[in-house]
């Protein structure tokens, strides 16, 4: 029975835009729908097809995932349209018939980018309801959208304080055709429209061409003050036509004072928008002849070439941004519910604003903090490291800046090649960061291996040319991964729907094939990167972290991995000893393996020699550490240390990924959750073929299925599908994607029948017996292996008082300010007099079960810290937040004149209160 019809959501809420909204996309793959062959269908659905000219084709496939979307949905909550409008774009998506854009669709159904999205994805009714090709557009077009949002928000806060509001409201136009061209400008110069950080840079671009070229009385003084003398006349020259124009004044490429105020105001590198602005902006304005006009391009010429571009792309229309469309704006949430600080704890009086973490505001500041930490770093070695390079016993210089300039090349042109054709200069930029990073992390892992081994001849690792590829291309990664460029929005899969979209993605693990190094390699680095450079970000250790994972479960396991060979290898040379013991599982992951235990690990044991001019190094000797043996026997064989740690890292992260898939759908049963550990673990050690093109997640859903099956609960694969959906950093292509055959793929249910349950079947059974195999034990799980060094510590003799360490002066103290607890700055007035005797009370107790007092209409909690923070400014000298290398006795003594000065002010203030009184 078809579901009751209903009214919402049937008419459209607003007139299409006229031209915008009129036609189809491309009317040679979009012929006239014949109505009279679908009589078979709903006329509603038939008209539905008419008003977004799909062609008989679309319109049938669209029906027939209807009546598959119909069946599979218990209780079907939409509209038929809007259910009708998803099924038409995925099918369109499919087909890739260019018949509507997504704006047409939105306006057709009444739903916002948001909403629109979240019902396609709720038609995943089966498997293979939504194909991956159609997942991949949805995660594109979604990112697009988020990215567009926090760049229109941004543009009006800032044209507020830019344009001067005029009596004809003629700034406004010239405010709408500044977005226009704006995102004309992004369309054309961006193959990634999805770029945060450049896009932002090209937006302060075409500012400053609207500022220049806009009437003064329009401006702001800031920004009137702002435009160089040199602007008037306001004339462009091409570089093609300045030969030509040499008699009169040549107005500058680019305007760097204002650009400068621009930047300042916004928070970013006027340096890299400059180069922004003389590649990209300079390419976009010559395409369109607007280099040499002395005005602001007409807004009906930029509306015709923006619409062009806009029914090519087959998304949304931006313009619709500025009108306050409702099918692209979210509701718009009050900033005093949101940015208030701290958040519990405190009445209303004594809140205190600070500036909203947006998205642009937190890549601005990432990119600030990685350019301010890497500001003493130099593009070549320094003289600590140039002496490292020399005490080798063959100084590995020479190939270290010859390997630098091949890499230096192909990383820039395959950045072009992704981001945009005129991006190769901002790939240099990202390069030579990630140069000084490598250096910069490559020495303090220099001075850690000194310290530890007490050698300065590390001339076997300095010259293993894997072991430099693995660092700069982690270099390399939290450089992308700072400018927002490698994200895991596909969970690690780049080539989800093919074509354009794996060509322009160039998020993890694009900088391994740039550079040509496996997986199992770079995963040797990360851990002791992570260690050798403090100043990195909690979100960078975190991608870092996310980048190993995602190694570990998939990456590593492709055809012709080294990892395969290590394993034949281990199991060649001492098929007793396993790579690693389920008996060690219980212990914690302790290791002291540096980056160079695992690259000078053995490849095959006992086999790999030392070269002959570094065997008597005491370096070499002291990170192989081959096990003695008597002359008269034959010698056992190490294990390579590298193998080893993955095998452990592999296991704990297997068995954290099964406990949450268990905690979803099997609660009612914990007694499977140890059996299904010890099937899924015995498949990783004996039968790890199975891995080879696959991914970790698909032999714990089998492992998962199987057991169930034979221990007769019911829980079939579209359960543990709908579930693991829900898991974190995880993609259909896992379940839908699965290889079956070399080059057949299929769903993971196909996989289970055809390949796990065949190799697997006589161990499966076992547990089905009275006498089923002895559990593995259950690996001991820490929180992370890596420590976070900006985490407040607990002041030593006291129980409620903590201390941060220095932060980097050159964040912003929107960042530094702490969100949950009382604001504490010393110097400035901020409220009431009694708020000194709260931080009176809360410096001075030392007693745990003192509770917190500053709301007594609340019931108190227990006072876990109090952090010291400056509102307003950056703490450039360090007085009020203390680096851990202050010591106690500093601590106290700033306590000590902080409580003089407390009193002082204190004083100072009920004085100025009675003062005020009299007057």
């Amino acid at each position: 029975m078809p579901p009751k019809k209903r009214n919402s959501g049937t008419t459209q809420s607003k007139e299409l835009k006229p031209g915008a909204e009129s036609g189809s996309p491309d009317k040679k793959e979009s012929p006239e729908l014949s109505v009279k062959n679908h009589r078979d269908k709903d006329a509603e659905f038939v008209t539905l097809c008419k008003s977004l000219h799909v062609t008989d084709l679309v319109c049938d496939r669209a029906w027939t995932l209807w009546k598959t979307v119909q069946d599979g949905m218990e209780e079907v909550t939409d509209s038929q349209k809007r259910l009708w409008g998803a099924c038409l774009y995925v099918s369109a998506t499919d087909m890739d018939v260019a018949c509507f854009t997504l704006t047409q669709v939105l306006k057709a159904v009444s739903l916002n980018v948001k909403q629109f999205l979240a019902l396609v994805r709720k038609l995943d009714v089966n498997l293979d309801t939504i194909s991956t090709k159609v997942n991949s557009a949805l995660t594109r077009l979604e990112k697009k959208y988020d990215v567009t949002l926090a760049l229109y928000q941004r543009f009006e806060k800032t044209c507020k304080n830019i344009f001067a509001l005029v009596s004809d409201g003629k700034e406004r136009e010239t405010i709408r055709s500044c977005w226009t061209m704006f995102l004309l400008a992004k369309g054309r110069a961006l193959q990634m429209e999805d770029d945060l950080v450049i896009s932002f840079q090209l937006l302060l671009c075409t500012l400053e061409l609207c500022i220049k070229r806009c009437p003064p009385d329009l401006l702001q003084p800031l920004y009137k003050s702002a435009i160089s003398k040199v602007q008037s006349p306001p004339t462009r020259t091409s570089r093609r036509n300045q030969s030509k124009a040499k008699s009169r004044p040549v107005e500058p490429e680019v305007d760097l004072q204002l650009l400068k105020t621009l930047c300042k105001e916004n928070e970013c590198n006027a340096e890299e928008v400059k180069n922004v602005y003389q590649t990209s902006f300079s390419a976009f304005l010559d395409s369109l002849d607007l280099s040499r006009a002395p005005d602001f391009p007409q807004a009906n010429e930029l509306n015709q070439q923006y619409e062009e571009h806009y029914l090519k792309s087959r998304d949304f229309d931006g313009r619709l941004f500025f009108d306050g469309d409702e099918t692209v704006l979210v509701p718009k949430v009050e900033i005093s519910q949101v940015e208030k600080t701290p958040k519990k704890n405190l009445s209303d009086e004594d809140t205190v604003l600070i500036p909203p973490q947006t998205p642009i505001r937190a890549a601005m500041n990432s990119i600030q903090q990685l350019r301010g930490d890497l500001t003493s770093s130099g593009d070549q070695p320094s003289t600590n490291l140039a002496t490292y390079f020399k005490n080798c016993t063959v100084d590995p210089t020479q190939e270290v800046l010859k390997r630098l300039e091949t890499l230096g090349q192909a990383f820039s042109q395959r950045f072009g090649q992704a981001v945009g054709p005129r991006c190769v200069v901002l790939g240099r930029q990202r390069f030579n960061l990630g140069v000084k990073l490598y250096y910069k992390v490559m020495e303090a892992m220099l001075k850690s291996e000194e310290k530890r081994l007490s050698v300065q001849n590390f001339s076997k690792l300095l010259n293993d040319s894997t072991f430099h590829t693995s660092l700069l291309a982690c270099a390399l990664e939290v450089v992308m991964a700072t400018y927002g460029e490698s994200s895991f929005k596909t969970g690690g899969y780049n080539n989800g729907g093919g074509g354009e979209a794996a060509e322009t993605n160039v998020c993890f693990p694009w900088i391994l094939d740039v550079v040509n190094l496996a997986a199992f390699d770079f995963y040797k680095v990360i851990e002791s990167f992570i260690k050798a450079d403090p100043t990195l970000s909690k979100d960078i250790v975190k991608h870092l972290e996310t980048c190993e994972n995602l190694i570990m479960e998939r990456i590593a396991w492709r055809t012709g991995s080294p990892l395969f060979e290590l394993l034949k290898l281990e199991h060649e040379d001492g098929a007793a000893e396993q790579v690693e013991t389920p008996a060690s599982f219980s212990q914690p992951l302790q290791h002291n393996h540096t980056a160079a235990d695992l690259y000078l690990s053995p490849m095959r044991s006992g086999l790999r020699v030392l070269p002959p001019e570094s065997q008597a190094t005491p370096s070499s000797q002291a990170s192989s550490q081959p096990p003695t043996q008597p002359a008269s026997q034959t010698p056992r064989l190490p294990k390579s240390n590298s193998l080893s740690l993955f095998y452990k890292k592999l296991y704990r992260l297997a068995y954290t990924r099964l406990k949450i898939l268990c905690s979803y759908l099997l609660s009612s049963h914990p007694e499977l959750e140890p059996i299904i550990w010890t099937l899924f673990q015995h498949t990783l050690q004996h039968e790890h073929e199975l891995m080879r093109g696959r991914h970790l997640d698909q032999l714990m859903m089998s492992a998962m299925y199987a057991i169930c099956k034979v221990k007769s609960v019911d829980l079939r694969f579209k359960t543990i599908v709908t579930a693991y959906k829900n898991m974190p950093n995880t993609n259909q292509e896992t379940f839908k994607h699965v290889l079956i055959t070399e080059g057949h793929y299929d769903s993971i249910i196909v996989f289970y029948n055809q390949v796990f349950m065949q190799k697997l079947k006589t161990n499966i059974l076992q547990y089905a017996s009275t006498r089923p195999p002895t559990l593995s034990p259950i690996p001991q799980i820490p929180r992370s292996p890596y420590k976070f060094p900006n985490s407040p510590l607990r002041v030593p003799g006291s129980n409620n008082v903590y201390i941060s360490p220095l932060k980097s002066p050159r964040m912003s103290p929107g960042i530094m300010t702490p969100r949950s607890r009382m604001l504490v700055s010393i110097g400035e007035s901020f409220g009431p007099s009694n708020r000194f005797q709260k931080i009176n009370q809360m410096v001075n107790s030392s007693d745990r079960s003192f509770k917190r007092t500053l709301d007594l209409g609340s019931t108190p909690k227990p006072l876990k810290r109090l952090r010291f923070d400056v509102d307003g400014q950056d703490e450039a000298d360090g007085s009020l937040i203390y680096s851990k290398s202050g010591g106690d006795s500093t601590l106290i003594q700033k306590l000590a004149e902080m409580s003089s000065t407390r009193s002082r002010m204190q004083e100072q203030k009920m004085k100025e209160d009675a003062e005020s009184r009299k007057e």
